[in-house]
């Protein structure tokens, strides 16, 4: 099967990266400039205040909200008589009920070293551990811990064995604790050695900035969203990396000569007319992620509907019809539907409680098959989940780690017309969109004129914000851009049109 990952940066304010299998989209990542992600930052905060009834603190750490942290991630380094030299076992972390409350360990202006676990949603500020976690390549060091902890996602006992002995062979430095990675399945005592010489060093100048800096301050950003997909999801099992950004494409060559020398795939600059996710059709794909509605192959559909308290999925059978009995229909789509929903919930990053209401089946073996489909689907997430096993009525209750803000609400703005019930683009987010239509555009030879008529206000962002990209584009192709602020058109209503030499209109 080919796999490749697909790296667009061309446009400065949005980065995404998407995993393709067979022009399939597998998975996808969207950073954007103006909502950069604090997930994975190390702060030196301020303890600013203390709620004893919920056991937790929020901490100062020079961002628009405080952080949230609830005394089940408080370090014992942190407990009373405690000094700065205690350490806690990887895996062994002291029960809650052992701990002591919360106000007699922190104080007011106490000064604190805390990471970001989960971005903040809404009103509410990020998630913050004082469990500081700094990750490689192949392990993940974890400073103020002991020993080691290899991976659940690496099942094969023979290759956790083999893995624990290379470990221990690295000689990893003393004084901190260690969680192998599931990339480092079948790596080397090289690689390891080499990612335990980089935390090192890293760890090294963290120290010395928390021991300078006062707080608030930022004391270690994690790497921008390219870096992490390539530390992260990159594996043996991509076999090309291709972006549409020269200066990106040297970025990534940089990386993986010195993380992944022998696993270095061919990197290669697409510099074509059409834009890269156009070019390999996946954009279609990307904008069906924001329907609330999903067509499955056999005829059923999904409705994915999201909520502030739950994520609801709703499995239809549709037009979906056999010739055989009703039974087996609903057990066929129940089957597809479980690969789908794993997927979806990968590319729309949903977290939270997820409730998955599949089509009655009376036959408990069709129960127990769509379960373990559901399972292994889910089971190549990098997410962490909680899944139970389907009821009687065929529903499946399950957990999803949340790292940051879903795709919807990171790419839309509330409707205020609806008061929230539905959402339209940001004029950031639609202009972006009606650029690259535009490099679409501009790249067929027929297409001469192209005009376009948008709302008054993403006409004026258009014409002020990204007046310089226009240009541009009408330069390099000799083809001229009009843009029309219609009053008909509001929220992210947007028309398109295309015009020959012959001022005679062209299908885009």
């Amino acid at each position: 099967m080919a796999r490749e990952m697909l790296i667009n940066a061309a446009e400065s304010e949005e980065c995404r990266v998407a995993v393709v299998e067979n022009t399939s989209l597998e998975e996808l990542y969207v950073e954007r400039t103006s909502l950069g992600s604090h997930v994975g930052n190390i702060y030196k905060g301020r303890v600013v205040n203390i709620e004893s009834a919920i056991q937790a603190a929020f901490i100062d750490i020079g961002t628009d909200r405080n952080g949230f942290l609830h005394v089940s991630d408080l370090h014992p380094r942190y407990f009373p008589g405690a000094s700065g030299n205690v350490t806690e076992g990887i895996g062994h972390r002291q029960s809650l009920k052992d701990r002591p409350p919360i106000q007699s360990c922190l104080r007011k202006g106490k000064e604190i070293v805390v990471q970001v676990t989960k971005e903040g949603i809404k009103t509410k500020g990020p998630t913050l551990s004082t469990y500081l976690a700094m990750p490689g390549k192949y392990v993940v060091m974890m400073p103020w811990m002991r020993k080691y902890g290899i991976s659940h996602k690496i099942e094969d006992e023979d290759e956790r064995k083999r893995m624990s002995g290379v470990f221990e062979q690295a000689d990893p430095p003393k004084g901190h604790g260690f969680i192998v990675r599931t990339a480092a399945a079948g790596c080397s005592k090289r690689d390891i050695q080499n990612d335990l010489k980089y935390l090192t060093r890293l760890w090294r100048t963290v120290e010395r900035r928390i021991e300078t800096e006062k707080a608030p301050a930022d004391i270690y950003q994690e790497s921008d969203l390219v870096i992490r997909a390539l530390r992260d999801v990159f594996d043996s099992k991509i076999t090309g990396i291709i972006c549409d950004s020269e200066s990106m494409v040297r970025k990534i060559n940089d990386f993986l000569s010195i993380a992944t020398p022998r696993l270095k795939p061919q990197v290669v600059y697409y510099d074509g007319k059409v834009p890269l996710f156009h070019k390999y059709q996946i954009e279609d794909e990307i904008a069906k992620i924001q329907s609330r509605s999903v067509q499955l192959k056999t005829g059923g559909s999904i409705i994915v509907e999201q909520t502030e308290a739950l994520v609801s999925i709703d499995v239809n059978s549709g037009r979906h019809r056999t010739q055989k009995t009703a039974e087996q229909t609903v057990y066929e789509t129940n089957m597809e539907a479980a690969v789908e929903i794993a997927r979806q919930l990968r590319l729309r990053d949903l977290g939270g409680l997820i409730v998955c209401d599949f089509i009655d089946m009376r036959s408990q073996k069709h129960r127990k098959d769509v379960e373990r489909t559901f399972r292994a689907a889910v089971k190549t997430d990098r997410a962490r989940t909680r899944i139970l096993g389907i009821s009687r009525f065929g529903v499946v209750e399950m957990t999803r780690q949340r790292m940051r803000p879903s795709l919807q609400f990171s790419t839309y703005l509330a409707c205020p017309h609806c008061a929230g019930l539905g959402f339209v683009k940001s004029h950031e987010s639609l202009a972006i969109e009606i650029i690259r239509l535009l490099n679409l555009a501009v790249s067929r030879d027929q297409i001469k004129r192209i005009e376009l008529s948008v709302s008054p206000e993403v006409a004026d962002y258009l014409q002020n914000e990204k007046r310089s990209a226009i240009a541009q584009i009408e330069q390099l192709a000799d083809k001229r851009v009009v843009i029309h602020a219609s009053p008909d058109h509001s929220g992210d209503e947007r028309n398109i049109v295309c015009y020959n030499e012959r001022s005679s209109e062209v299908k885009l």
